[in-house]
């Protein structure tokens, strides 16, 4: 199967009452770990990919090569898009041209006025390529790849004149960060999401900053209308951690245990086994 627009998989989740996860990718083996763990649990899934990866992975047009790749080679079952993440009007255009199946405008940065006009031109771009758009409402706080979001609480009026333009799935500050959350933490505002739901309807809603929310709380989320989760920094912490632990235990000093193909392969399971349990978490196994 190839890449998907992600409209569908977000609306029969909305409708049925779980959350696809977004996982981000930053080289092969994420793409790979990321790809492994879906098609074990029959999940649909998004590959996230921000500017900064993509620059990373040498352009927009490798990262789809290689997802493209994979998803042949592995003979991959399961729903899966490609999603730019938090990305500029000139990013969204360029992915959009790379072959990316989706997109996120995050005009959250501008007024109001030009988030409108320029979410307004993206979904008109897209639309005519049938790839799915997310935009946002409120900054999320934290920074991820350079895009700094101070954490502003979205105003519900402001989410449904952004939901009324036609995009795919809108994402909305509700208190929530990217990276590891502070000891002093609020939580998420559900409040302000139960009322975002309730003008939005039934569109998809994005809950940004998955790392480190407690479980109930993902849940009541998407209880709310959360549909799409994004997952990044929690991948980030485990690949480290088991990555650090082969090295410290002189592994990579055994044999040819110097081979990145064995030095990366206890991070790149510890991804697998954390994108799985988020699948679990999130309610979309056996949803492909």
């Amino acid at each position: 199967m190839g890449l998907v627009s992600a409209k569908e998989m977000l609306i029969k989740a909305r409708k049925e009452g779980y959350a696809v996860g977004q996982f981000n990718i930053n080289n092969l083996e994420w793409i790979k770990a990321v790809l492994t763990a879906s098609e074990e649990m029959k999940s649909p899934v998004i590959l996230g990919v921000s500017e900064g990866a993509g620059k990373y992975m040498t352009g927009y047009k490798t990262v789809v090569a290689m997802v493209e790749g994979m998803l042949d080679f592995y003979n991959i079952t399961v729903p899966v898009a490609l999603h730019l993440d938090h990305g500029s009007f000139e990013g969204a255009k360029a992915c959009i041209e790379a072959g990316f199946s989706s997109v996120m405008f995050d005009g959250s940065h501008y007024s109001i006025e030009e988030n409108v006009q320029k979410t307004k031109e993206i979904v008109k771009y897209a639309a005519e390529r049938g790839i799915s758009v997310e935009a946002e409402v409120g900054s999320i706080g934290g920074e991820e790849d350079g895009v700094v979001g101070g954490g502003e609480v979205a105003d519900p009026m402001e989410c449904k004149m952004i939901a009324d333009l036609g995009v795919t799935m809108l994402a909305a500050g509700i208190g929530n960060i990217h990276g590891k959350y502070p000891a002093n933490w609020q939580g998420l505002r559900l409040d302000v999401l139960k009322k975002i739901q309730e003008v939005a309807g039934i569109m998809p809603l994005v809950l940004h900053g998955g790392t480190g929310i407690p479980d109930q709380m993902v849940k009541d989320a998407i209880a709310l209308g959360v549909s799409k989760i994004n997952v990044n920094t929690e991948c980030q912490l485990v690949f480290a951690a088991a990555t650090r632990e082969y090295i410290l235990a002189d592994k990579d000093l055994v044999g040819k245990g110097f081979d990145p193909r064995k030095l990366l392969a206890p991070g790149t399971q510890a991804v697998i086994n954390t994108v799985k349990e988020k699948i679990e978490l999130f309610g979309s196994a056996n949803k492909a």
